[in-house]
């Protein structure tokens, strides 16, 4: 019963993931499009349309471009955080045999790709964005291999989704570590009260979402006037939360299923809608073959797929774990290449990375490039050893 429930969550969770994907993949179109006319300018000012409390001593009042990206994005990162803790109590983390080999994977794909970077833009201005090609869009990896249906093993899919959830944690770290602007120590003090709050009523067994809500809104005041990014708030509130490994629906899977399809569906596409606003200049296509352009888009294809590839070698060679069943080592090479989708989390980072306008857009256009690239060899890799499948049979 209880594995019956977990692979209709599962089941429920990528399906969600795939059609938010096409969803995200509308939402960037449209934003390249309004970028490229009359209309962009226009776009771009009501972006930085200031909104908020008026002359208020809790400082929040702020243009539309950074509720989107520090509030919005905060509950994309609950979510995340609620994925994440899920899966370490009852689903593909929650024992080691089954962990160990996608956290492994997931290391080696994010490490690669981070010293690549750091390699071709060494002592450059550009050097800053080593986080950029560490991290896989869940959302548009898992709709690549879904949309590929029984071409590849079901096996495979779950392997891709722990894999990028840990992927998710590893950039969440390194966005709380190394992309957070001069720390005020007094804000944090108060969040860490707060959460402390939420972990007595966790404790408690307490089951109503508003105990946990509420506080949380001012864990994400607290964490943003911190000078740490406020959407690691969403992470650290999504852990307090309480869940079983039982049949019984926990106030976790009761807030990740109400906020799974708000989240894919509305936030993640606003956020590429705002973000992905590139104008095309005949330059940004030269930066493409800089160190900027290269760091990202050799890191999220070749990087990611080596990463992965390799450490999952390691693991296997070790007796850490086993291969997703029916897949063999060119399936690796194929979910290695559709880990280089890095859209969402990579933009994510580029925006912190960099304070020039021209440097972002250069990474966002680096980002896209390798994002589509790696989607269409991914694919055409999965496809290929389908059919010699087919043909061997």
């Amino acid at each position: 019963m209880l594995k019956r429930i977990n692979l209709d969550t599962f089941k429920k969770y990528v399906r969600s993931n795939s059609v938010g994907g096409i969803i995200l993949i509308g939402c960037v179109l449209l934003s390249l499009i309004i970028a490229n006319v009359p209309a962009g300018r226009a776009f771009e000012s009501w972006l930085q349309t200031y909104i908020g409390w008026e002359n208020s001593s809790i400082g929040l009042r702020f243009p539309i471009l950074h509720w989107i990206n520090d509030g919005l994005m905060a509950i994309f990162f609950l979510l995340v955080g609620l994925e994440i803790k899920r899966e370490m109590v009852e689903g593909e983390l929650s024992s080691p045999q089954k962990a160990l080999l996608p956290v492994i994977a997931a290391f080696g794909g994010a490490v690669l790709p981070a010293v690549i970077f750091a390699v071709l833009n060494k002592g450059t201005h550009t050097a800053p964005g080593w986080g950029i090609p560490m991290a896989t869009d869940i959302a548009f990896a898992l709709a690549a291999i879904t949309l590929l249906g029984k071409k590849v093993p079901g096996s495979l899919k779950i392997f891709l989704a722990a894999l990028a959830i840990v992927d998710d944690l590893i950039a969440i770290l390194v966005i709380a570590l190394f992309y957070s602007s001069e720390i005020h120590l007094n804000y944090l003090l108060y969040a860490g009260a707060v959460m402390i709050l939420l972990i007595v009523f966790n404790r408690l067994k307490f089951k109503r979402l508003m105990w946990y809500l509420v506080p949380g809104v001012l864990v994400w005041y607290f964490v943003h006037h911190s000078g740490i990014h406020a959407t690691i708030a969403g992470v650290l509130v999504a852990m307090t939360l309480p869940t079983t490994p039982g049949a019984e629906q926990s106030p976790l899977e009761k807030l990740e299923h109400a906020l799974t399809k708000p989240v894919n569906f509305f936030i993640i596409p606003l956020f590429a809608l705002a973000n992905t606003n590139i104008r095309f200049e005949a330059s940004m296509l030269s930066g493409l073959a800089g160190p900027l352009g290269l760091g990202i888009i050799i890191g999220l294809i070749a990087g990611k797929c080596a990463g992965i590839f390799f450490s999952t070698w390691i693991g296997v060679q070790l007796k850490i774990g086993k291969l997703p069943r029916q897949a063999g080592w060119l399936h690796m090479i194929g979910l290695g290449l559709l880990a280089g989708i890095g859209f969402t989390m990579s933009i994510f980072i580029s925006l912190l990375s960099f304070d020039d306008p021209l440097m972002v857009a250069e990474a966002k256009l680096a980002i896209l490039v390798a994002s589509v690239l790696a989607a269409i060899l991914g694919c055409i890799t999965l496809i290929s050893i389908n059919r010699k499948k087919e043909r061997g049979r």
